[in-house]
């Protein structure tokens, strides 16, 4: 089997360089250009012309199934997932494809039809929302220096931080245990509506943050969460969600304006779940509703559920515990953990996660905006006073983002 070797190894003849794999290693450099597995010549892939010679290895070098770990800043995307025959709405995967093709990792019809790479992404992730660990899986061409090529015709704002082999009929998506989001948001949003807050001078108090954190761990377990998405009913087995941690970590100032992060992990999150399970509790907190909305909310009662903005929401992590558990040590594959890329991750995430989220924080006020429109909502009408309100007002989304949406593809 094609494995990857990392560093410098002995070869015969001399060293081989670092990435390469061992079977290209020992290929003579002169063969001529062979057939693609099924036995069709392969077209020149764009952007390489006159890299004859290295499109000539890739056509002889088998495909193997590997996953990469994505950091992404979303802003100026329409999400994740690629829209073919959407090209006026610009996704991620529009990026990442093209740097594949050019790269020479897979041939260009694969990019236009991604099933013929077997790819699948592990969440999908909506309009302006950015990404720290997503995992991609697909089958490609293990040529020298994969990850440097990938990166050289991706935009600064989307990289490759790591590789790993897997097994052949491995799926990101299906094989994932738990998402892990994280949510950025300025704490003025916890402030009192009684209270008149300048934005910048805000800071968050311990015993605002002590109930912040109370009324999220109340998330915690499985629950019907119909009233934190959009067309589920009570009865759909597929709204019972379960959450294993939420809280909200320290404050710290940036740009002058204090800002924290909300973390959430869970198995599989709907459109907009998280994004309203953050609004409700923004609502408590502030006093426009009361804290047994959240135990009414998961009752059969159509609940009045705010949707905070979508600015600032990160897919942070990705787990693979069971696929780990079985497949991690068996000697052929590596866990898909990332250790030693933290450390890329956390400068990523300084570099344009981060600043993003605040100079458009700062910018657009896309928080303050939202929290203006909390007195519109009614906590407590009735099924038939919410549909009646909903037909004579709209809501507007200020981000115009879905936030999240790990189920179908």
């Amino acid at each position: 089997m094609l494995a990857l070797r990392w560093g410098l190894r002995a070869a015969s003849g001399g060293f081989r360089p670092r990435n390469v794999p061992l079977a290209m290693a020992k290929r003579p450099s002169g063969a001529g250009e062979g057939p693609e597995e099924n036995g069709q010549q392969a077209k020149r892939l764009k952007g390489t012309a006159g890299e004859g010679d290295a499109e000539g290895q890739n056509k002889r070098t088998p495909k193997r199934k590997i996953v990469l770990l994505m950091a992404y800043s979303g802003k100026g995307y329409h999400g994740m997932q690629r829209n073919l025959g959407s090209s006026q709405f610009k996704t991620i995967e529009d990026d990442l494809v093209s740097a594949l093709v050019r790269s020479g990792c897979i041939p260009e019809n694969h990019g236009e039809d991604m099933k013929k790479m077997s790819f699948q992404r592990c969440a999908r992730t909506d309009k302006g929302v950015s990404a720290a660990g997503q995992i991609v899986s697909l089958k490609v061409r293990l040529i020298d220096d994969i990850l440097e090529k990938i990166n050289n015709h991706l935009p600064s704002h989307i990289r490759i931080l790591g590789l790993k082999r897997v097994t052949g009929g491995f799926n990101s998506k299906n094989k994932c245990d738990a998402r892990t989001y994280a949510y950025m948001l300025p704490t003025f949003a916890f402030a009192h509506k009684d209270h008149d807050v300048q934005e910048e001078a805000y800071r968050l108090s311990r015993e605002i943050l002590e109930k912040v954190n109370s009324l999220l761990a109340r998330y915690k377990g499985t629950h019907n969460f119909h009233n934190f998405t959009s067309q589920k009913g009570p009865k759909d087995p597929s709204a019972r969600r379960y959450i294993m941690e939420m809280y909200c970590g320290e404050p710290f100032v940036r740009e002058g304006i204090e800002f924290a992060v909300i973390k959430v992990k869970g198995q599989s999150f709907m459109m907009h779940q998280i994004r309203k399970m953050i609004g409700l509790v923004i609502a408590i907190v502030k006093g426009y509703a009361p804290e047994s909305i959240i135990e009414r909310s998961w009752g059969e009662e159509k609940v009045d559920v705010p949707k905070a903005p979508g600015l600032g929401l990160v897919l942070e992590r990705v787990h693979f515990e069971k696929y780990n558990r079985r497949f991690g040590n068996d000697g052929l594959h590596e866990p898909l953990e990332w250790e030693e890329e933290e450390e890329k991750i956390a400068v990523f995430k300084e570099q344009y996660i981060y600043p993003t989220i605040i100079n458009t924080e700062r910018e657009e006020k896309s928080m303050m905006s939202w929290l203006n429109t909390l007195s519109i909502h009614d906590f407590n009408s009735s099924t038939a006073e919410m549909e009646a309100n909903n037909k004579n007002s709209k809501n507007s989304d200020v981000e115009g983002s879905d936030g999240c949406n790990d189920d179908s593809d």
